[in-house]
């Protein structure tokens, strides 16, 4: 039996999933599960990326232990974030996160010398302050100036296990500085920035073997024999392969920390309307693009249980949040004072207050209002996505996290009118080792993929129940 490793890095957490096809369908298991965060540090909130390297070697462990002697593994992580590389091909420091506070305003320095549509006819990418690019514009210019290279954190990953260095053009992509057109970093951008193109690795497709783990792991570690392949490495990308996408028009929601609500597509769209709407093109697997509106997910739930000191679990902050009428209280999830608050519950109950609107005090009470937001920006994303794109969803695929997440499902599916199909939670990993799979041979593409996702797990399905709550209709907000 063949053994396939998906390395899967949220920003909160990570895990390590093996996967097999037994009986015709692709069985999951996870093998280890550690935590991930950023601290500040030095000046910057910054991620513990020797921890996570150490994680990663302690689930391979598990693995040898378990009678596992050769696997395929691959990696994906959230976007933007990199890793500058010495000379001597070690990290300058360790990674800022997207998070951080450095790049306020950068959009408006930058944009003043290199007006926004013009970015964006470019990039076709949305602009938000947490891209690469506006991180580089305030990177410390003598580090720049140190590094010989710049990987994003999967390529980075990928690199200490095996010595090599690429650019995956999924991950890539979220920069902000690939040329749609040339299909390359685009030179204009870099010159502003005073970065040479050679400080990045050449560009790769997902599904391109990386090599064998370097020989010291071996010595250091109890490690099976691993053949690392660069799978789609942004978590977002891997998802969507994972994603059971069936029908005419199918869109797709990555429902997680961030909400990533959109279609597939075989060609970008750089219309006034999409610049002006903030819809982004990212490059999804095996020539795909992954057109979408980023908008802010359960972050907001996570830091209100975080805020409480987990009084609740998730499951039991839903059924609260049922106790109460939806709608509310409505907050504009994508407002920038919710993305990294010092108080998450206080910038709520702020923004209400400001809004005329009641105040949510209770968890339920909080974590209805975000519930509530949610599904009225996803409705609102989605009619904007027909008007765009001139295909209006018929359907809508939620996984990850949030697609366990039953009462947002069903408000969404009401709100929007079209029918929600939630599952697989683990769509990430899934896509992951799918990718590996069809690399490998054992899958045809992404069509064989995505028949075998379907068949494997339970996808729960959610009707519009209220029909005055529809597609462009009008809510309690």
């Amino acid at each position: 039996m063949k053994h396939y490793v998906a390395v899967d890095i949220g920003a909160s957490s990570g895990r390590l999933i093996l996967g097999e096809i037994v009986q015709e369908k692709l069985v999951l298991r996870e093998v280890h599960r550690f935590k991930n965060g950023f601290t500040f540090r030095d000046g910057h909130d910054r991620w513990e990326i020797d921890k996570l390297m150490r994680e990663i070697f302690t689930g391979l462990e598990k693995l040898k232990q378990e009678g596992i002697s050769e696997c395929t593994l691959g990696i994906d992580t959230w976007g933007v974030d990199y890793v500058l590389i010495s000379k001597e091909g070690t990290k300058l420091a360790d990674p800022i996160s997207y998070r951080d506070k450095r790049t306020e305003d950068k959009i408006t320095e930058l944009t003043s010398l290199y007006p926004k549509d013009f970015i964006y006819k470019k990039t076709g990418i949305q602009f938000l302050e947490l891209n690469t690019l506006y991180q580089l514009y305030a990177e410390d210019k003598n580090l720049i100036k140190q590094a010989e290279k710049i990987l994003l954190i999967p390529d980075y990953i990928g690199y200490v296990l095996t010595g090599k260095m690429v650019a995956e053009t999924t991950n890539s992509s979220t920069t902000q500085m690939l040329n749609l057109r040339e299909q390359l970093f685009d030179t204009d951008l870099l010159a502003h920035l005073n970065i040479d193109p050679c400080k990045f690795a050449k560009l790769t497709d997902a599904g391109t073997p990386l090599g064998h783990l370097l020989p010291k792991w071996y010595t250091e570690f109890d490690l099976p024999q691993c053949d690392v392949i660069t799978v789609a490495t942004h978590d977002t990308a891997s998802a969507v392969v994972g994603t059971p996408l069936s029908g005419e028009n199918p869109a797709f929601l990555s429902s997680g920390t961030w909400s990533l609500l959109g279609m597939e597509l075989q060609a970008p769209i750089t219309s006034e309307r999409a610049f002006q709407e903030n819809y982004t093109n990212e490059w999804g697997a095996y020539g795909t693009y992954r057109f979408l509106k980023n908008i802010m997910g359960l972050w907001i739930v996570q830091e209100i249980a975080r805020l409480t000191e987990y009084e609740l679990t998730f499951a039991e902050m839903a059924n609260e949040a049922d106790r109460y009428p939806y709608f509310t209280s409505i907050i504009d999830v994508n407002d920038a004072r919710f993305n990294n608050p010092r108080n998450m519950i206080l910038e709520i109950q702020n923004y209400c207050q400001e809004n005329g609107q009641p105040v949510p005090e209770t968890i339920g009470e909080l974590t209805n209002c975000v519930y509530s937001s949610l599904a009225v920006c996803y409705r609102d994303a989605l009619q904007t996505l027909a008007e765009i794109t001139g295909a209006k969803p018929t359907s809508l695929y939620v996984v990850g996290g949030g697609s366990q997440v039953a009462i947002l499902n069903q408000l969404t599916a009401d709100l929007t009118g079209i029918t929600v199909y939630a599952g697989p939670s683990e769509a990430t990993a899934t896509g992951n080792l799918c990718v590996q799979m069809i690399t490998k041979g054992v899958l045809k593409n992404i069509t064989d993929a995505r028949e075998i996702v379907r068949s494997s797990f339970d996808i729960k399905k959610y009707v519009p129940e209220t029909s005055d709550l529809i597609l462009g209709g009008k809510t309690n907000e």
